[in-house]
C-alpha cells in the first residue's frame, strides 16, 4: 500500500480524482490511502509536492539514521558460559566501534547470567545490556526474538554482531524482521567501506566462488551473522569494567509457543569443532569409512574433535556436523590435523586460521602442504597409528 507522508500532504486533492482502484478520500484536508491500493503508482505520480512513496520508499524516507548508535554483539550463553564466537566478535567489534567513534555493548539475554558480563568487560565492551528471567533460562524462539527486537526499539543500536550458529541464525532474521532492517548471513569477514563509512559485510558467494562485500545504506541496524572462529578471540583483561544496563523482560510464559521437554546429547565434544581446541580431520586419503577410527583414535588420544572435508562427508563417511569449509564449519583451533586432505580453496578457507597446521599426505605437491606449519609425506593410513600410539606413550608419562 502506498504511504502519505502526513507533514508533507498539502490536502490540494489531486491525487484523489487519478486513483482507479477509489482507495484515496479527502478527510478534513488531507489524503487518506485506503486497504484498496494496489501501489500503481498513480497518486505518486500526480503529488505535485512528492507527499505520497511506495511503502518502501516511505521507510527510507522517515528513519531517521542519526538516532542509531553504538555496536552491539550479542553473547550466546550454554549452560551458564558465554560460547566463544560471541567472545570473539567482541574482539572485532571493539576494532569497528573505535573506527567509528562509538561505544561496544554486549547483549546478555538469560537467567542468572551476570556473571557473563565479567567476560563481556574483559573481552573489550564499554556496555552490557543484561536481560534476565525465568522465562529466559534456555533459549527460545520466541522469547529471545521479543526481548532482542524491544532491546534494539528502545535503545537504537547502529550495527549488530551475532554469531552464525544454530542460535544465531534462528534468532538474527526473525529479529531482522521485526525491525524492518536487513540480515548478512554467513560472513567471514568484517570492516568499513571507505566511500560511505557503512559497515561492509564480506560473504562467500556462488558457491565460495567470489567473496561479496554487502552494505545496508538505508536501514538501521545494520545486522549480519558471523561464522564462529573467524576471528581471533582476544586476549582477557580482566581488570577493565563497564556500564551494566539492567533491562526487564516483558515476556510472559504463555508469550513461548514451545516448550522444552528434554535435552538429548547427541554430539560430543568429538564434533564440538567450534569451541575445540585440537581438530582431527580427514579426508578422501582415508579411503572408507571404516578408517576414519583412525582419525577418531588420534582425537581421543590428544583430547581434541573430529572434523572432516567435503569430500568425506558427501561420500558419507562422517556426518555433516564434522565438516568443515566453506560449506561446512570455520574452525581456528590451536592446532588442526589435515590427514589425507589434498588443500581445495574452499577448505583451507575454513580452518586456514588455525594457530598451528600439521598436513599428512602421500602427494608432496598437495596444496595443503603450502599452508601448513609442518608436513609429512606419507601414506597417512600408516602414520596416523604412529602418531597415536606416541602421544598416548607422551600422555601416560612413558
Amino acid at each position: 500500500m502506498a504511504v502519505l507522508i502526513t507533514k508533507e500532504c498539502i490536502g490540494c486533492g489531486a491525487c484523489e480524482p487519478v486513483c482507479p482502484f477509489g482507495a484515496i478520500r479527502m478527510q478534513d484536508g488531507q489524503a487518506e490511502i485506503g486497504e484498496a491500493c494496489t501501489q500503481c503508482g498513480a497518486c505518486i505520480d500526480t503529488c505535485p509536492v512528492g507527499a505520497i512513496k511506495r511503502e518502501e520508499e516511505a521507510k527510507q524516507v522517515t528513519m531517521d539514521k542519526t538516532q542509531y548508535k553504538d555496536v552491539w554483539v550479542y553473547i550466546e550463553i550454554a549452560e551458564g558460559k558465554p560460547r566463544n564466537v560471541g567472545l570473539e566478535l567482541l574482539g572485532e567489534g571493539r576494532k569497528l566501534a573505535d573506527a567509528m567513534g562509538q561505544k561496544l555493548a554486549a547483549v546478555i539475554i538469560g537467567n542468572n547470567v551476570e556473571g557473563v558480563a565479567k567476560e563481556a568487560f574483559a573481552a573489550g565492551s564499554d556496555q552490557v545490556y543484561l536481560v534476565e528471567a525465568p522465562e529466559l533460562a534456555r533459549y527460545s524462539t520466541d522469547g529471545y526474538t521479543a526481548t532482542f527486537t524491544d532491546l534494539i526499539n528502545t535503545y537504537k543500536p547502529s550495527v549488530i554482531l551475532l554469531g552464525a550458529t544454530n542460535d544465531g541464525r534462528d534468532l538474527g532474521p526473525r529479529v531482522a524482521c521485526r525491525v524492518g532492517t536487513g540480515l548478512t548471513a554467513d560472513c567471514t569477514g568484517l570492516g568499513i567501506d571507505e566511500a560511505t563509512g557503512l559497515i561492509g559485510w564480506t560473504r562467500p558467494a556462488f558457491g565460495g566462488n567470489i567473496m561479496a562485500t554487502i552494505l545496508c545504506p538505508e536501514h538501521r541496524p545494520q545486522m549480519g551473522t558471523i561464522r564462529p572462529s573467524v576471528f581471533k578471540r582476544p586476549i582477557p583483561d580482566y581488570t577493565k569494567t563497564g556500564e551494566i544496563i539492567r533491562v526487564g523482560s516483558k515476556v510472559k510464559a504463555e508469550d513461548i509457543r514451545t516448550k522444552i521437554i528434554e535435552v538429548v546429547k547427541v554430539s560430543t565434544a568429538s564434533c564440538n569443532l567450534e569451541e575445540a581446541e585440537i581438530i582431527v580431520s580427514g579426508g578422501r586419503g582415508m579411503c572408507s569409512p571404516e578408517n576414519f577410527s583412525l582419525i577418531e583414535d588420534l582425537a581421543d588420544a590428544l583430547g581434541g574433535a573430529v572434523g572432516a572435508s567435503r569430500a568425506a562427508v558427501d561420500a558419507g563417511w562422517k556426518a555433516h556436523m564434522h565438516q568443515v569449509g566453506q560449506t561446512g564449519k570455520t574452525v581456528g583451533p590451536k592446532i588442526y590435523f589435515a590427514c589425507g586432505i589434498s588443500g581445495a580453496i574452499q577448505h583451507m578457507a575454513g580452518m586456514s586460521s588455525s594457530d598451528i597446521i600439521i598436513a599428512i599426505n602421500k602427494d608432496p605437491e598437495a596444496p595443503i602442504f603450502k599452508v601448513a606449519d609442518y608436513g609429512i609425506v606419507g601414506d597417512v593410513l600408516e602414520v596416523l597409528p604412529l602418531l597415536t600410539e606416541e602421544f598416548r606413550k607422551i600422555k601416560a608419562g612413558r
